[in-house]
């Protein structure tokens, strides 16, 4: 259970946190378009020089489609890399939402996401059709994506960018996150830390009363 004792800010991330994913469905889909050394060139695992390049904003999009064709060597349309690239994005629970709105009455929420201009356009379609949000910005305090800043979890850098933008101090701000190295990226900035670990954000925060 989260421990909320002294803190005024919470910071979360979003992919496995506020939103389900899935990297193998995204392997799967680029598989049935017939791209089947695919993990060679997208998983984080494999320090996959797309991935980082998209997560820094070092690459556009269409530049990052570009690519994906040249390695893939197939005639795909734009659409169909989205949509593959897409799969990994599951469902934008309403009740993880509500969670949010309960939260933020009390406590500032703000939003830091190691994310790719694709995966991002996305995020915010659903967020408005789905949730009636304009921005990320009406939702929390305020919201980072690393390829809009240059930097990405866990390094340290983006952990200080984010206090000195929003003027947080670091035992008084709370950081959730689904990945043991960001957490362990954060702890070495003050930042006080919970790590989602095979657990969802609204069972962590099922004791929670306003």
């Amino acid at each position: 259970m989260v421990d909320l004792t002294g803190i005024k800010n919470i910071i979360f991330d979003y992919g496995g946190v506020i939103i389900n994913t899935n990297t193998r469905l995204t392997i799967n889909a680029f598989k049935e378009l017939g791209f089947f050394k695919v993990e060679d060139y997208i998983c984080q695992s494999n320090n996959s020089d797309l991935l980082v390049k998209m997560e820094k904003g070092q690459m556009s999009d269409n530049v990052f489609r570009d690519r994906i064709r040249k390695v893939s060597n197939l005639k795909l349309t734009d659409e169909q890399i989205d949509f593959a690239w897409n799969a990994i994005l599951l469902d934008m629970s309403a009740d993880k939402i509500k969670l949010l709105e309960k939260l933020r009455k009390k406590y500032k929420i703000f939003l830091l996401s190691n994310t790719n201009v694709i995966h991002y356009k996305k995020f915010l379609k659903d967020l408005q059709q789905k949730f009636g949000y304009l921005n990320f910005n009406k939702l929390f305090e305020k919201a980072w994506f690393s390829f809009q800043l240059g930097m990405v979890k866990p390094d340290a850098e983006i952990y200080n960018y984010v206090l000195t933008d929003a003027s947080l101090l670091p035992k008084e701000t709370l950081f959730i996150d689904d990945s043991a190295i960001n957490i362990k990226g954060a702890k070495k900035t003050g930042i006080k830390t919970y790590l989602l670990n095979n657990e969802d954000i609204l069972e962590a925060f099922k004791n929670y009363e306003e």
